[in-house]
């Protein structure tokens, strides 16, 4: 199974449909709620290499993006592939 991180913030809807999707796939993933921790931040914005949005998702350490990101692996049936390495 792939090592799964997300970083969100409380009250983004981006995210919390991001975790939806990785739930309906019943993969376990680690979540970094960053709101309001600007260190956190930094670090997210250093391992992205510049995306300052949330969600930011990493799959064994691989930088896929954001929510719409994450749909797109999905919509093209690329998603579980991933997920599944």
């Amino acid at each position: 199974m792939a090592k799964i991180e997300i970083y969100t913030w409380a009250t983004c809807p981006y995210c919390a449909k991001a975790k939806g999707l990785l739930q309906s796939k019943g993969v376990e993933y680690t979540e970094y709620d960053i709101t309001g921790d600007d260190a956190a931040r930094a670090k997210m914005i250093e391992r992205t290499g510049g995306p300052k949005s949330v969600p930011q998702i990493f799959i064994d350490d691989k930088h896929y993006g954001g929510c719409d990101d994450l749909h797109e692996l999905e919509w093209d049936g690329k998603l579980d592939k991933i997920l599944n390495g």
